[in-house]
C-alpha cells in the first residue's frame, strides 16, 4: 500500500462533471507531478458533496480545506500555495452572503452544519470505484456480521426495530415489506432496487450510485438474505451514465473479492445482481410497472393484489426499495437499530436526503434528520431565496407531490406532518419557489409532465390528467372561469379514486395543493383576468409610462415585431394587437419605463 502526506478529493458526480472536474484531475496530476510531489500527493476521484451550486467542489486532505468553482487555470496555485507553502488559497474558499468570513472547512459551512449524513456517508469521502476504500469505511462488514452471526429473521426484526420505511415516496416500512416477503413460500425469490428516479429535480439516488455503489450491492445482499432471495436486479436509469458505469465497475469488484456470487464468506449462501436499464418512462418508478419492464414487456403497473411481496417478479415473492433505502441498511446493521431510531421522530425515524433546487443560494444534497423545520431547510442550510426575493411555497414529491406555502414554512419534515398539511415526502425532490413563480403555472408544469408520462394504460389518469391540463390551459390564457375550478376539484376526486396505480392516483396533488393554498391566484386568472406573478404571457400586458420613458428608442430596436413606436426624446408607446409579450423591451430599457401586468 502506497502512503500519502495529502490526498485532493475531485468531485465526479454529474454535477461537476458536467462543469469539467475531469479536467481538474488531469492538471492536478500534471502540476504535481511538475512540482515533485506526485509520490507525496495522490488525486481522488469521488461522489458528489453537496453544494451543487458552486462546483467544480475539491477538498483537500489530512487539513479538509475546501475549494469550490475550482477550474484549471486554479489548479497551479493550489499545489504551490497550499501544498508546497501550506497556505489554503483563500480566494477560492467558500462563503455566503451572510458570513463574516470564509469557511476553511467544509463542516463549518453553514450548509453542512445541521446535516447527518448517513446515506450519503461516504459521497463525497470515498472513491467510489475502489472497494478497498469502501472496505476501510466499514464496508462489506454489516454483510459478515449478518451471514456468520445473524439469522434471517433476526435481519428483519433489526430493521423493523429501526423505524426505517422506504424512501421512495410511500414510506411503507422496510422491515415489514421483507418480513411479508420471507413469510412467502417458495424457493425462488427477489429483492429489487429501484433507481429509475424520475421526478423533476430530483438526483438523491443517482448521487449515492455515483458517490458509493458498494452501500446499495451489500445491503441488497443482506436483503436477500433476510428474505430467501438468490438473485437481485438494479433498474436504474440509461440516463445516468456515470451512475450505470459505477454500478458495473463495483459488481465486478465485489464479484472478484467474493461478496457476491456463491458461498459468500464461505457460509453456504449465494447471491448475484444483474442491471436492469429502464429508458426513461416515469411510469416504470412503479414498482409493478418496473418488474414488468425487467421481465422485458412495456413498462405498465398491474392490479394489487397480489402484492409483490406475494407475486412480483417473474411471478415469485419479490421486495423492492429504492437506493436511499438500501443506503440506510448496512449503517443500521453495523450500527444498531436503536441508533438510528433515536434520530428523527417517534414515527420517522432516522433521516431523510433532499434534492434541493429551485430558488434557493444553496443547491445540491442535503441529508437532515427527520423532523427538522422547514425553515432551517430553506434558510440556514439553503442559504435562503436569492436577489431579494420572498420565499412563497416549496414543491415535495414532484408530479405526485404539494406545494407548501411559506405559512407553514415551521413545520417539521417528517411523514406524519406534511401529510397532515395535504402534502407528502416523496422520493426527496425539493423545488423552492419565490413570488415571481405562479402557482397556476407551477400545477400546469407537474401536470403536463404526468401526461406526458402517463402509461396510458387505465382512463383516469390517461384521459382525466389530460382534461385537468386543459383547464389549466384555459386558466392560463385568460379564458377561465369559476365553473372551471370546480371541474378541477370534480376531476381529481375521480382520478384519485380511480386510477390503477400511485403514480395516477397522486397527479392531481400538485393541482390540488395550489387550489386549496393559493386559490385566490386561480381567482384572479379567472375572475380578474390576470397573472399576479406576471408569469402567464397569455396574460400579460407590457405598458410604457410616459412620465419615465426618456425617448431613448432603445425599446423599439430591439423589439422584434415593430411593436414600438414614437418620436425619439418623446414617449413611446406599444401596440398590444401587435405585441408578443417576448419582455426583450422590459430587459432593455434602463429607465425602468416599462411594466408588466
Amino acid at each position: 500500500m502506497d502512503f500519502y502526506r495529502a490526498h485532493i478529493l475531485v468531485c465526479t458526480g454529474t454535477g461537476c462533471s458536467a462543469t469539467g472536474s475531469a479536467g481538474l484531475i488531469d492538471e492536478f496530476n500534471k502540476q504535481l507531478q511538475a512540482a515533485g510531489l506526485d509520490k507525496e500527493v495522490r488525486v481522488v476521484k469521488t461522489g458528489c458533496l453537496g453544494l451543487c451550486n458552486v462546483g467544480p467542489n475539491v477538498v483537500v486532505y489530512p487539513e479538509g480545506v475546501y475549494y469550490c468553482h475550482v477550474s484549471p487555470e486554479n489548479v497551479k496555485e493550489i499545489v504551490e500555495e497550499h501544498l508546497l507553502k501550506g497556505r489554503p488559497v483563500a480566494h477560492l474558499l467558500y462563503s455566503d452572503d451572510e458570513s463574516t468570513g470564509k469557511a476553511t472547512n467544509l463542516t463549518e459551512t453553514p450548509f453542512y452544519q445541521d446535516q447527518v449524513r448517513i446515506a450519503l456517508r461516504n459521497c463525497g469521502i470515498i472513491n467510489p470505484e475502489d472497494i478497498d476504500e469502501y472496505i476501510a469505511y466499514d464496508g462489506y462488514a454489516a454483510l459478515a456480521k449478518v451471514l456468520t452471526e445473524m439469522t434471517p429473521q433476526d435481519v428483519i426484526d433489526e430493521i423493523k426495530a429501526s423505524g426505517l420505511k422506504g424512501r421512495g415516496g410511500a414510506g411503507f416500512p422496510t422491515g415489514m415489506k421483507w418480513q411479508f416477503a420471507a413469510n412467502s413460500p417458495g424457493p425462488v425469490k427477489y429483492a429489487c432496487c429501484n433507481a429509475d428516479e424520475g421526478d423533476p429535480g430530483a438526483f438523491m439516488d443517482r448521487s449515492v450510485l455515483e458517490g458509493d455503489p458498494h452501500s446499495v450491492l451489500e445491503a441488497m445482499t443482506i436483503a436477500g438474505y433476510a428474505i430467501g432471495a438468490t438473485q437481485g436486479y438494479i433498474y436504474v436509469r440509461a440516463e445516468y451514465p456515470i451512475a450505470v458505469e459505477r454500478l458495473q465497475h463495483a459488481l465486478k469488484q465485489s464479484h472478484e473479492y467474493g461478496f457476491l456470487g456463491e458461498n459468500i464468506f464461505g457460509t453456504g449462501f449465494s447471491f448475484d445482481i444483474g442491471i436492469r436499464l429502464g429508458s426513461g418512462a416515469f411510469v416504470c418508478g412503479e414498482e409493478t410497472a418496473l418488474m414488468v419492464s425487467i421481465e422485458g414487456k412495456r413498462g405498465e403497473p398491474r392490479n394489487r393484489p397480489p402484492y409483490p411481496a406475494v407475486k412480483g417478479l417473474f411471478g415469485k415473492p419479490t421486495i423492492l426499495n429504492n437506493v436511499e433505502t438500501y443506503a440506510n441498511v448496512c449503517w443500521i446493521i453495523n450500527h444498531g437499530a436503536e441508533a438510528y431510531a433515536k434520530l428523527g421522530t417517534e414515527g420517522s425515524a432516522g433521516t431523510k436526503v433532499f434534492a434541493l433546487g429551485g430558488k434557493i443560494n444553496n443547491t445540491g444534497l442535503v441529508e437532515i434528520p427527520m423532523g427538522t423545520p422547514l425553515r432551517q431547510i430553506i434558510e440556514k442550510i439553503g442559504g435562503g431565496v436569492p436577489n431579494g426575493k420572498k420565499f412563497k411555497a416549496v414543491q415535495t414529491g414532484g408530479p405526485s407531490g404539494a406545494c407548501i406555502p411559506a405559512s407553514q414554512i415551521d413545520v417539521p419534515i417528517d411523514y406524519q406532518n406534511l401529510t397532515a398539511i395535504g402534502a407528502m415526502m416523496g422520493s426527496g425532490g425539493m423545488i423552492v419557489l419565490d413570488e415571481d413563480d405562479c402557482m397556476v403555472d407551477i400545477a400546469k408544469f407537474f401536470l403536463q409532465f404526468t401526461v406526458d408520462e402517463s402509461c396510458g394504460k387505465c382512463s383516469p389518469c390517461r384521459i382525466g390528467t389530460k382534461r385537468m391540463y386543459e383547464i389549466l390551459e384555459k386558466i392560463t390564457s385568460g379564458q377561465g372561469t369559476l365553473e372551471d375550478l370546480d371541474t378541477l376539484e370534480q376531476l381529481a376526486a375521480h382520478i384519485k379514486a380511480n386510477a390503477l396505480c400511485g403514480l395516477g392516483q397522486t397527479a392531481p396533488n400538485p393541482v390540488l395543493s395550489t387550489l386549496r393554498n393559493f386559490r385566490d391566484e386561480y381567482e384572479a386568472h379567472v375572475v380578474e383576468k390576470r397573472c399576479p406573478a406576471g408569469k402567464c404571457r397569455a396574460m400579460l400586458q407590457y405598458t410604457i409610462d410616459p412620465e419615465k420613458c426618456k425617448g431613448c428608442s432603445a425599446c423599439s430596436r430591439v423589439c422584434p415585431v415593430e411593436a414600438i413606436s414614437g418620436v425619439v426624446r418623446s414617449p413611446f408607446q406599444i401596440d398590444q394587437s401587435k405585441c408578443i409579450k417576448c419582455g426583450s423591451c422590459m430587459e432593455k430599457c434602463k429607465f425602468g419605463a416599462i411594466s408588466k401586468g
